[in-house]
């Protein structure tokens, strides 16, 4: 998505350790008419699938996924939580996710009313490095028994391998901005052809 490319060229930052920093427009602050571009470019690619539930993991994930929802008809949108809260009762799904920018592991739940093998759910996150979210959020679907219909990833880092892997299993993954290189020391960023 060109559009999306262009902004991370023109306000995203390379950090060491292989880390891209686009809180001025997408995990920070956020512009919200490029969420509705990008919202409408998954409509289009995911148009062929009968989604009726977005599902996210916080925090960085739920604003786009809202977004996300209005161009799929105003369907619902889950987050898996990562801090246990006295407001979630009952059973929950839940799985381990280990995140890359805060190398840190997370117990991530769903409350178990809000997945139901009825739904037809689509994946939505900020950013895909080695997978460890999505392979979270894929066991929380499976627990309940719904069908994951797609992957939707604003920007995968394409040279660390997990966005290939979950195209290999055969999941229909649709990032918008693939990041083959990112160079610290010279602020270069490349992406896939």
């Amino acid at each position: 998505m060109k559009i999306l490319e262009d902004r991370i060229i023109k306000d995203g930052v390379v950090r060491a350790g292989n880390v891209l920093k686009v809180d001025c427009f997408l995990n920070h602050q956020m512009d919200i008419s490029l969420f509705q571009e990008m919202a409408k470019e998954w409509k289009a690619r995911f148009a062929d699938k009968k989604i009726n539930k977005i599902l996210t993991i916080e925090a960085s994930g739920i604003a786009i996924a809202a977004i996300v929802a209005t161009a799929f008809d105003n369907c619902p949108v889950v987050f898996a939580k990562k801090t246990e809260s006295l407001n979630v009762d009952g059973a929950v799904y839940s799985s381990k996710v280990t995140s890359f920018t805060k190398k840190r592991t997370y117990d991530v739940f769903v409350s178990q009313k809000y997945l139901s093998p009825d739904d037809h759910i689509l994946i939505v996150d900020d950013f895909l490095a080695v997978g460890s979210a999505l392979n979270g959020l894929i066991d929380i679907v499976n627990q309940s028994g719904a069908t994951v219909e797609g992957l939707g990833i604003a920007i995968e880092k394409g040279f660390q391998g997990g966005g290939d892997s979950f195209r290999e299993k055969g999941y229909q993954l649709e990032s918008l901005a693939i990041v083959e290189k990112l160079d610290a020391e010279n602020n270069v960023i490349e992406f896939r052809k």
